[in-house]
């Protein structure tokens, strides 16, 4: 990752203004901790591609176990996305590994999109400043919060 937590928590505070969303929704998943098939392709594919957003992470989005986790947790109640999929890697293994091997991607977390790997933290949050991740949330018929935050400061 080239980017540092640091700059992720000061933009998540300057684009969130600090606040914290609850995301009642989310539901975190877990592949079966030690199943013999949890870090397979087909196993992985139907994962990625059963729920509009899929996010492995490092703990869950109540208690993420990093900070890169958090952040992308953090991002994406910032755009009030509350009804997706997460998958802690820290309780299998092999989930861990193998989603490492299915993206071609060294780290974790991981964000996915319409079945789509969209990239880690550093990537979310580059889509998160630019606006990107307003328009992606868009094609999955999502519409981002951040976008009722802004008609609401404009109308002030």
């Amino acid at each position: 990752m080239s980017g540092s937590l640091g700059r992720a928590s000061a933009a998540l505070l300057h684009w969130g203004r600090g606040v914290l969303l609850r995301s009642p929704a989310l539901r975190p998943r877990s592949s079966g901790p030690g199943g013999p098939d949890s870090g397979s392709t087909e196993h992985l594919d139907g994962l990625v591609k059963k729920d509009k957003v899929v996010v492995f992470l490092k703990g869950t989005p109540e208690q993420p176990q990093c900070g890169f986790s958090n952040a992308v947790v953090q991002i994406l109640r910032l755009h009030g996305v509350s009804n997706y999929a997460a998958y802690n890697v820290l309780e299998d293994p092999a989930l861990r590994q193998g989603i490492k091997d299915y993206s071609n991607w060294p780290t974790i977390p991981q964000v996915y999109l319409n079945g789509e790997f969209v990239g880690g933290c550093d990537i979310l949050l580059q889509m998160h400043q630019n606006g990107d991740l307003v328009e992606e949330l868009k094609k999955l018929g999502i519409r981002s919060a951040l976008l009722d935050a802004k008609k609401d400061q404009d109308s002030k």
